[in-house]
Protein backbone atom coordinates (compact mmCIF):
# COMPACT_ATOMS: atom_id res chain seq x y z
CA UNK A 1 0.00 0.00 0.00
CA UNK A 2 1.39 3.40 -0.79
CA UNK A 3 1.54 6.18 1.43
CA UNK A 4 -0.21 8.53 -1.31
CA UNK A 5 -2.15 8.18 -4.47
CA UNK A 6 -2.11 11.92 -6.29
CA UNK A 7 -5.27 12.07 -8.11
CA UNK A 8 -4.89 13.72 -11.56
CA UNK A 9 -7.70 12.01 -13.40
CA UNK A 10 -10.98 13.13 -13.79
CA UNK A 11 -12.36 9.51 -13.88
CA UNK A 12 -10.28 9.24 -10.45
CA UNK A 13 -11.67 11.96 -9.00
CA UNK A 14 -15.15 11.29 -10.05
CA UNK A 15 -14.92 7.60 -8.34
CA UNK A 16 -13.53 8.71 -5.37
CA UNK A 17 -16.04 11.83 -4.63
CA UNK A 18 -19.16 9.23 -3.41
CA UNK A 19 -19.57 9.39 -0.05
CA UNK A 20 -20.48 5.79 0.43
CA UNK A 21 -17.38 4.94 -1.91
CA UNK A 22 -15.34 6.87 0.49
CA UNK A 23 -16.54 5.02 3.60
CA UNK A 24 -15.99 1.44 1.43
CA UNK A 25 -12.39 2.62 1.14
CA UNK A 26 -11.95 3.47 4.35
CA UNK A 27 -12.96 -0.16 5.41
CA UNK A 28 -10.26 -1.47 2.92
CA UNK A 29 -7.57 0.75 4.58
CA UNK A 30 -6.86 -3.72 5.46
CA UNK A 31 -7.78 -6.47 3.23
CA UNK A 32 -11.32 -7.81 3.08
CA UNK A 33 -13.91 -8.84 1.11
CA UNK A 34 -17.03 -6.86 0.17
CA UNK A 35 -19.17 -9.50 2.99
CA UNK A 36 -17.09 -8.34 5.49
CA UNK A 37 -17.32 -4.37 4.48
CA UNK A 38 -20.81 -5.04 3.98
CA UNK A 39 -21.62 -6.77 7.59
CA UNK A 40 -19.32 -3.42 8.81
CA UNK A 41 -21.79 -1.11 6.53
CA UNK A 42 -24.78 -2.80 7.06
CA UNK A 43 -25.04 -3.06 3.19
CA UNK A 44 -25.57 -6.20 1.03
CA UNK A 45 -22.06 -7.68 -0.77
CA UNK A 46 -23.59 -6.78 -3.92
CA UNK A 47 -24.12 -2.92 -3.33
CA UNK A 48 -20.61 -2.99 -1.68
CA UNK A 49 -19.21 -4.78 -4.41
CA UNK A 50 -20.67 -2.21 -7.11
CA UNK A 51 -18.66 0.52 -5.49
CA UNK A 52 -15.26 -1.52 -5.12
CA UNK A 53 -15.56 -2.33 -8.51
CA UNK A 54 -15.71 1.06 -9.74
CA UNK A 55 -13.09 1.78 -7.01
CA UNK A 56 -10.58 -0.86 -8.80
CA UNK A 57 -11.58 0.53 -12.25
CA UNK A 58 -10.26 4.15 -11.19
CA UNK A 59 -7.31 2.35 -9.53
CA UNK A 60 -7.73 3.64 -5.93
CA UNK A 61 -8.33 -0.36 -4.70
CA UNK A 62 -6.37 -3.06 -5.47
CA UNK A 63 -7.64 -7.30 -5.35
CA UNK A 64 -4.92 -8.13 -3.54
CA UNK A 65 -6.49 -12.06 -3.00
CA UNK A 66 -8.78 -14.57 -3.44
CA UNK A 67 -10.38 -17.03 -1.05
CA UNK A 68 -13.07 -20.15 -2.13
CA UNK A 69 -15.94 -19.53 0.38
CA UNK A 70 -18.80 -22.34 0.01
CA UNK A 71 -17.50 -22.93 -3.38
CA UNK A 72 -17.63 -19.42 -4.80
CA UNK A 73 -14.46 -17.33 -5.23
CA UNK A 74 -14.57 -14.56 -3.29
CA UNK A 75 -12.15 -10.83 -3.89
CA UNK A 76 -10.02 -9.68 -1.21
CA UNK A 77 -9.70 -6.07 -1.84
CA UNK A 78 -7.37 -2.98 -0.19
CA UNK A 79 -7.42 0.64 -0.57
CA UNK A 80 -3.82 1.19 -2.97
CA UNK A 81 -2.98 4.28 -0.52
CA UNK A 82 -3.23 5.42 2.90
CA UNK A 83 -4.04 9.11 1.86
CA UNK A 84 -5.18 10.58 -1.22
CA UNK A 85 -4.81 14.23 -2.61
CA UNK A 86 -6.69 15.67 -5.46
CA UNK A 87 -4.32 17.75 -7.87
CA UNK A 88 -5.39 21.38 -7.93
CA UNK A 89 -5.36 21.03 -11.65
CA UNK A 90 -8.68 19.02 -11.91
CA UNK A 91 -10.01 22.19 -11.60
CA UNK A 92 -7.13 24.60 -12.70
CA UNK A 93 -7.00 27.87 -12.12
CA UNK A 94 -9.90 30.50 -13.68
CA UNK A 95 -8.65 33.23 -14.85
CA UNK A 96 -4.90 32.52 -15.33
CA UNK A 97 -2.27 32.73 -12.79
CA UNK A 98 -3.16 35.77 -10.10
CA UNK A 99 -0.48 38.84 -9.39
CA UNK A 100 3.08 37.76 -7.45
CA UNK A 101 2.31 39.47 -4.23
CA UNK A 102 3.68 37.77 -1.89
CA UNK A 103 1.39 39.39 0.79
CA UNK A 104 -1.59 38.05 -0.81
CA UNK A 105 -3.70 35.22 -0.09
CA UNK A 106 -3.60 33.96 -3.91
CA UNK A 107 0.16 33.79 -3.63
CA UNK A 108 0.33 31.72 -0.50
CA UNK A 109 -2.82 29.43 -2.48
CA UNK A 110 -0.87 28.83 -5.68
CA UNK A 111 2.38 28.34 -3.45
CA UNK A 112 0.65 25.77 -1.22
CA UNK A 113 -0.41 24.15 -5.32
CA UNK A 114 2.60 24.37 -6.05
CA UNK A 115 3.85 22.30 -2.95
CA UNK A 116 1.29 19.80 -3.49
CA UNK A 117 2.64 19.09 -6.54
CA UNK A 118 6.19 18.83 -6.00
CA UNK A 119 5.59 16.60 -2.79
CA UNK A 120 3.16 13.97 -5.22
CA UNK A 121 6.47 13.69 -7.89
CA UNK A 122 8.50 12.97 -4.75
CA UNK A 123 10.18 9.41 -5.80
CA UNK A 124 9.15 7.38 -2.66
CA UNK A 125 11.38 4.18 -3.27
CA UNK A 126 14.96 6.22 -2.51
CA UNK A 127 15.91 4.52 0.28
CA UNK A 128 16.02 8.51 2.45
CA UNK A 129 14.22 10.72 1.62
CA UNK A 130 15.68 13.77 2.99
CA UNK A 131 12.80 16.22 3.69
CA UNK A 132 11.84 18.90 7.06
CA UNK A 133 8.62 19.91 7.99
CA UNK A 134 8.65 22.56 10.76
CA UNK A 135 5.63 23.80 12.21
CA UNK A 136 4.87 26.57 14.97
CA UNK A 137 2.75 29.57 16.11
CA UNK A 138 3.26 32.99 16.59
CA UNK A 139 1.28 35.52 17.73
CA UNK A 140 1.92 39.14 15.94
CA UNK A 141 0.37 42.14 17.06
CA UNK A 142 -0.40 44.46 13.82
CA UNK A 143 2.27 47.11 15.15
CA UNK A 144 4.80 44.28 14.24
CA UNK A 145 4.01 42.52 11.37
CA UNK A 146 5.61 44.60 9.17
CA UNK A 147 9.44 44.50 10.94
CA UNK A 148 8.42 40.19 11.57
CA UNK A 149 8.03 39.82 7.35
CA UNK A 150 11.02 42.07 7.19
CA UNK A 151 12.94 39.77 9.60
CA UNK A 152 11.96 36.50 8.03
CA UNK A 153 13.06 37.50 4.14
CA UNK A 154 16.23 38.69 5.49
CA UNK A 155 17.06 35.69 7.34
CA UNK A 156 15.74 33.71 4.41
CA UNK A 157 17.09 35.79 1.51
CA UNK A 158 20.71 35.15 3.84
CA UNK A 159 20.30 31.30 3.82
CA UNK A 160 19.63 31.96 0.14
CA UNK A 161 22.96 33.38 -0.33
CA UNK A 162 24.77 31.32 1.45
CA UNK A 163 23.61 27.94 0.33
CA UNK A 164 22.20 28.59 -2.93
CA UNK A 165 25.16 26.95 -4.80
CA UNK A 166 24.88 24.76 -8.19
CA UNK A 167 26.49 21.84 -6.52
CA UNK A 168 24.50 19.16 -4.32
CA UNK A 169 20.66 18.17 -3.98
CA UNK A 170 18.15 20.06 -5.15
CA UNK A 171 15.95 21.40 -2.71
CA UNK A 172 12.81 23.56 -2.47
CA UNK A 173 12.06 25.73 0.94
CA UNK A 174 8.49 26.97 1.15
CA UNK A 175 7.61 29.24 3.81
CA UNK A 176 4.02 29.66 4.78
CA UNK A 177 2.76 32.83 7.42
CA UNK A 178 -1.42 32.80 7.51
CA UNK A 179 -3.61 33.60 10.00
CA UNK A 180 -4.80 31.31 12.81
CA UNK A 181 -8.22 30.73 13.81
CA UNK A 182 -7.94 30.52 17.82
CA UNK A 183 -9.00 27.03 18.97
Amino acid sequence: MKDLLYVEGFEQAEALLKPQRVEVLRHLAEPSSCTEVGVRLDQTPQRVYYHVKRLVDAGLVTQVSERRVRGIVEGIYQATAKSYWLSPQLIGTIGGRRARDELSLGYLIELVEDVQQDLAKIDRTRPELPTLGVSGRIALPPAHRKEFFDELRSTLQDLFAKYGGAEGDQFTLAIAVYPKEQE
